[in-house]
């Protein structure tokens, strides 16, 4: 699966740069990537540009299906999501093109100045956040840590890995298992706002937790697509 990322994402790109909308993203995209994979299928196998057509048909009836289960489980766990307080909910595609989950914790929130110590309010959303992702166990979670430009790059760098770790550690402790958790810290290198002002840097002072599809869930979705 990992060696088809390049092929999931020129699709994914192709559908973007025509302004599909996201409510169907999923079954598009899905479809997009089945085709160029089939293709590819269909004319190595043939060697000639039918067998590339025949094999275009098939990706695109089996891409199709998986995308779009896919894309439905994503879609009704963003709205579950949606409740959580202090945290935006937003719909992306992970590196196969499928639909995934953005949700963004402010630091402001989460933590004190300076600090990785999560606060009871931060606590609560964690926790809530963890019993909603209970009944969705086939899913990486990414957790990413970011600071504004204050202070010097390496204090910044350990800071942003330090909040990320304590997110990570807390939703541990509340049902979800360490092995689907991956953790980063990208210090102050991308920020979402203008660090020159104070609106801008509490919005940078940010934790950004991506949620989308593992293994298990694609070959759940791509076997009762052929269904």
């Amino acid at each position: 699966m990992k060696k088809l990322v390049p092929i999931f994402l020129a699709a994914a790109m192709l559908f973007n740069s025509c302004g599909i909308s996201k409510t169907g993203s999923g079954a598009l995209i899905g479809a997009g990537s089945g085709a160029v994979v089939g293709g590819l299928i269909g004319y190595l196998v043939t060697g000639d540009a039918k067998g590339a057509a025949i094999g275009a048909a098939a990706g695109t009836a089996v891409g199709g299906g998986t995308g779009a289960i896919i894309g439905n489980k994503m879609d009704k766990k963003a709205a579950e999501l949606k409740a959580l307080e202090d945290a935006q909910i937003e719909t992306i595609e992970d590196a196969n093109g499928y639909k995934a989950i953005k949700v963004t914790f402010s630091s402001g929130i989460l933590f004190p100045t300076n600090g990785s110590t999560l606060s009871k309010a931060a606590k609560a959303d964690l926790a809530k956040f963890a019993s909603e992702m209970a009944d969705l166990p086939d899913t990486d979670i990414a957790v990413h840590g970011h600071t504004d430009n204050t202070g010097k790059p390496e204090v910044n760098d350990r800071l942003s890995v330090k909040r990320a770790e304590s997110v990570a550690k807390y939703l541990n402790e509340n049902g979800i298992v360490a092995e689907r958790m991956h953790v980063e810290g990208h210090s102050f290198n991308e920020p979402i706002a203008d660090n020159a002002t104070a609106e801008g840097r509490a919005q940078n002072r940010r934790v950004e937790i991506f949620i989308s599809a593992n293994e298990d869930m694609i070959k759940a979705a791509e076997a009762e697509a052929k269904n």
